[in-house]
């Protein structure tokens, strides 16, 4: 066995040496924690991964050329070039690596090879990411692990037997074209793993790279959960005990639930907090199609996904608008209210003036900009009108002269809230990242 290699670009070719004595190359791209990918079909070197759509960025993609594919070696017996024979090579490549256990990617048949392995190494799979896998992962019966035939065939019940102790998240990836589930039956593929697996609708890196690496992500990251918020898949992060009382953050336009870390953190003391990214934003998905009514939608559907009867809700900006027509509309769902910020829902005396995209590469859907900025320019005249029946005792937290949004406005929009509190810290508009201790001082002072 050779010694783990450094980082290496698009050239660097390392290769080791497996239990037979074939001499087996990968590739090395990118930073991070080391993510194993094995390419789609027993004769198709790993170079087709590319970077997977920008995965790299976030994870050390180990690209596996298979025995006799790009450049590995031809192995002396062409029966080792069989699903169940080349689970021993990712078992060395692990050593070779120094890994106690792997993240794993297998795209097409090689969906098979990963299942196998993971049935055969349950305790050193960190998680399994199947992408449009081959349709014998798990369903042709003709298929033998039990008895390891030479071909790699197992059956489903012998898997399910075997893969019974597997601890590892799985993700199964559909595609929408024949040669990989479909979102139908991707589902039931899933079900052959007993342990936390599931099924996503988004397509492989190749038809979008930008759902694909934003689903991978948070798949990959632990901290990271998801929760179909009316037909939105959202990525949220939660801190605190179960069993505390709970408080949902809503971010800001262009941010995500990341944005509430520390905030969140010190709240975490006495609350179960919940900080989701709203559609169009960090790791949720980016449906395209972006508003006010939609955003408070996927509030409500996210509260309600959670089991929750009844919570705080924090907003900032965008997300406070959200949160105040969440507490006007379902006022069963939010027991207190903070809205931090908000642009008020009243006509601009000065529309603003077209918003230009920043260059390089966003955090978030552009598209949320131009949808936002159209809605703040000519808002609905009923949402003014909904704040009168707000029920939760409310606190509206303004950044005073600092803050982009006019405060007499804000005053206004208070004014319109039965029993609404107004108080000003004078921050700006990012007053909970600014002025973080007076900012918690205020929610506790409030009951929060």
């Amino acid at each position: 066995m050779h010694s783990p290699p450094r980082a290496g670009n698009d050239l660097h070719m390392p290769k080791f040496t497996a239990y037979d004595g074939t001499e087996l190359a990968y590739h090395l791209k990118g930073t991070g924690e080391p993510l194993i990918c094995l390419p789609g079909g027993p004769a198709r070197a790993a170079a087709y991964y590319g970077t997977l759509g920008g995965l790299d960025a976030h994870h050390r993609l180990v690209l596996l050329d298979l025995r006799g594919t790009g450049g590995s070696a031809e192995p002396a017996d062409p029966a080792t070039r069989h699903w169940y024979r080349q689970t021993d090579d990712i078992e060395a490549l692990r050593e070779h690596l120094g890994l106690d256990r792997v993240h794993l990617l297998a795209h097409s048949a090689s969906g098979n090879l990963a299942t196998l392995y993971a049935a055969r190494h349950p305790a050193r799979v960190r998680s399994l990411t199947l992408i449009a896998p081959g349709s014998r992962a798990g369903d042709d019966p003709d298929r033998d692990l039990a008895d390891g035939h030479p071909d790699g065939a197992f059956d489903p019940a012998a898997t399910r037997a075997a893969l019974a102790v597997l601890q590892a998240p799985v993700l199964v990836l559909a595609a929408p074209y024949d040669g990989g589930p479909r979102p139908a039956n991707a589902a039931e593929l899933a079900g052959i793993f007993p342990y936390d697996a599931k099924a996503d609708a988004h397509h492989p890196w190749l038809d979008d790279c930008g759902a694909f690496v934003r689903t991978v992500r948070a798949f990959l990251d632990p901290d990271i959960l998801g929760l179909d918020a009316d037909g939105v898949r959202l990525a949220y992060r939660t801190w605190g005990e179960e069993s505390a009382p709970p408080v949902v953050l809503a971010h800001g336009r262009g941010d995500s639930g990341a944005d509430w870390a520390l905030i969140a953190e010190r709240l975490a003391a006495t609350r179960r907090v919940y900080a989701p990214d709203f559609g169009g934003h960090g790791l949720s998905d980016w449906p395209g199609e972006y508003g006010f009514e939609q955003f408070r939608n996927q509030l409500s559907a996210f509260i309600r996904g959670l089991g929750l009867d009844g919570v705080d809700v924090i907003g900032h900006s965008m997300g406070a608008v959200a949160a105040f027509l969440l507490a006007a509309d379902e006022p069963e769902l939010v027991d207190r209210l903070v809205i931090e910020e908000p642009p008020p829902p009243f006509p601009l005396d000065t529309p603003r003036p077209p918003a230009r995209r920043e260059e390089g590469e966003l955090g978030f859907d552009w598209p949320v900009v131009l949808s936002i900025e159209a809605e703040l320019n000519a808002p609905d005249p009923a949402w003014s009108e909904r704040l009168a029946a707000i029920e939760a005792p409310t606190l509206v937290i303004a950044g005073g002269p600092g803050s982009h949004i006019p405060q007499e406005r804000l005053a206004r929009l208070a004014g319109r809230i039965p029993g609404a509190r107004l108080i000003t810290i004078e921050a700006g508009h990012l007053i909970h990242e600014t002025r973080p201790e007076e900012f918690l001082a205020a929610l506790k002072d409030f009951g929060i």
